[in-house]
């Protein structure tokens, strides 16, 4: 049983790690992330073309050697009306919330980003509130609180906000590491999407399953899992892979 288990993880946790790391140095050709790419990825029209409300979150490979394992989130919104949108991004250096020190949808440091969620119009009018209300009351915004690792970082920062709207219905990927951090400090408790339940030990170790989050296992952030909704497989550095 031991060297099943052992075998198990090297399968399940290890081995994807390495051929995300071989692909890494095969594909990423960026030599100094402070020259690289962050203009817009084409996700978002011009603010002035939608006029409504607009919620987004995106997420994409993080700076450098770390882009192996993991990525960075933020949040993207605006007002009906606004001719702007605001991105809020909480990162290691400076205050940690930073609003719009970023294209909306620009490139993080050269890697394109995804779109986990996105609404529109009066569905996205109805969670701005709630979303400024999470982005304002965030308890680890002093200088000093993010840790890179198990959390609080951006994953975490995001994972909050996606809590406090739960009819989002969307996970964050599993190379979001640190977005199963304890954020309301509580070890045990509903999934973000609040379709499960989850048990975490201080972002270190964890279980999570849900309708919309699937089955999740994470062991020292990283983090391996089955998605149920939409039928996929979940893998440390790889990401999700399925429909």
């Amino acid at each position: 049983m031991t060297r099943l288990l052992l075998l198990a993880f090297v399968a399940v946790f290890l081995a994807p790690i390495a051929v995300s790391a071989a692909l890494y140095g095969l594909f990423n050709d960026i030599a100094d992330w402070r020259n690289a790419d962050r203009s817009s990825a084409g996700l978002l029209p011009p603010a002035a073309a939608r006029p409504g409300a607009v919620v987004r979150i995106f997420s994409a490979r993080t700076v450098s050697w770390r882009g192996i394992i993991a990525s960075h989130s933020w949040v993207v919104i605006k007002a009906p009306g606004a001719r702007a949108y605001r991105r809020f991004d909480y990162t290691a250096w400076g205050m940690p919330i930073w609003v719009d020190r970023f294209v909306p949808d620009g490139r993080w440091f050269g890697s394109a980003p995804e779109v986990i969620f996105a609404a529109d119009g009066p569905e996205a009018e109805r969670m701005l509130p709630r979303i400024e209300a999470a982005i304002t009351g965030y308890r680890y915004a002093r200088l000093g609180d993010y840790r890179l690792w198990p959390g609080p970082n951006s994953n975490t920062f995001v994972a909050t906000v996606m809590n406090a709207v739960p009819e989002m219905r969307a996970s964050l990927p599993p190379t979001a590491i640190g977005k199963d951090f304890p954020y309301d400090g509580r070890w045990v408790g509903l999934t973000p999407s609040g379709t499960g339940a989850r048990v975490n030990l201080g972002g270190y170790l964890g279980l999570t399953v849900g309708w919309v989050e699937g089955i999740e296992v994470n062991i020292l952030g990283a983090v391996a899992g089955l998605d149920i909704r939409r039928p996929g497989v979940k893998l440390p550095g790889l990401g999700r892979i399925g429909i």
